[in-house]
């Protein structure tokens, strides 16, 4: 195993394997995926932060097995920060907390391509700081349709008011999320309000719209999945990369960049490729950032 000692930020990491093709098609190595997540970390540590991270591992690329770490690996370095949350059964469960450059650095060492995290704090797990509306799109639907059901949903929200913010899934779908953070909300509140919202979406927009489960419901029709509103399940992370063919990142848009984009009718343009994802960051700034600082309140049904 070929490796290096690097220093990253004040301390010495030991890189390895920088040379392996982690994404064959595309000729993106360790290396790259290294320099990718240490010129994005400006924007992803702020919502990393204190965040129980599942790590999705592909130590030999994209294209081959890959599998999912929740328990923070025993071999950690000592100055990686850790929190002990719930588990199954009541157990408790070591993960890890990605606040710095380095624990950032580290994981990507361990090929941890993807970054998921709940939509809770660790020290608090069961509030929410945000309600989100994963857009799946079923077979014959595709991120454009998403994108019209996204749009729909940000005027639904508006005059209630709450603001949302949109993302790219990395993959075929959109994530609008509806920033909260108030310490008294709770994912019984959050589930039950984007279920309520999806059904009103389904019952207006039949052709377009489901919120039912079954895969069989999908077809032509985008699935609003509220049941991403729960403790146990976590979203990818904005900014992180995807597990595709390409290294494509899970990426923020401006509602106006969305509506031009659907105009446009070009699928292509909802796909945000790495190195478009660090000159677009450095240049615009995270427009994601009110999603961890903005106060929100859900009105009752």
């Amino acid at each position: 195993m070929n490796r290096k000692v690097a220093e990253v930020a004040g301390r010495r990491l030991s890189l390895s394997n920088l040379e392996k093709d982690l994404y064959p098609s595309y000729g993106f190595t360790k290396a790259h995926v290294l320099e990718y997540y240490r010129r994005i970390s400006t924007f992803i540590l702020p919502h990393l932060k204190d965040r129980a991270l599942t790590l999705k591992r592909y130590p030999e690329g994209v294209e081959k097995d890959f599998f999912f770490e929740k328990r923070c690996p025993a071999h950690r370095p000592s100055w990686v920060t850790t929190a002990e949350i719930p588990h199954d059964g009541g157990e408790r469960m070591t993960v890890c907390l990605v606040n710095d450059l380095n624990t950032l650095i580290w994981v990507e060492n361990l090929a941890s391509l993807e970054l998921h995290v709940p939509l809770a704090r660790a020290d608090s797990p069961e509030t929410p700081d945000s309600m989100v509306f994963d857009l799946d799109p079923g077979d014959k639907a595709g991120v454009l349709d998403c994108a019209r059901v996204a749009l729909i949903l940000r005027d639904l929200l508006s005059p209630l008011p709450l603001a949302s913010y949109v993302k790219t899934s990395g993959k075929k779908g959109l994530h609008v999320y509806v920033p909260l953070n108030r310490k008294e909300t709770t994912f019984e509140e959050t589930k039950k309000f984007s279920k309520a919202v999806a059904e009103v979406l389904q019952r207006n927009y039949p052709d377009l719209v489901t919120a039912k489960m079954a895969k069989e419901q999908r077809k032509g029709k985008v699935f609003i999945n509220w049941s991403q509103n729960d403790s146990s399940k976590t979203m990818v992370c904005v900014y992180s990369l995807r597990a595709r063919e390409k290294p494509i990142v899970s990426f923020p848009l401006a509602w106006k960049e969305l509506e031009n984009l659907a105009g446009r009718g070009d699928p292509e343009k909802l796909q945000v490729i790495h190195s478009e994802a660090v000159s677009r960051a450095e240049k615009k700034g995270d427009l994601f950032q009110e999603v961890i600082v903005k106060k929100q309140k859900l009105p009752y049904l």
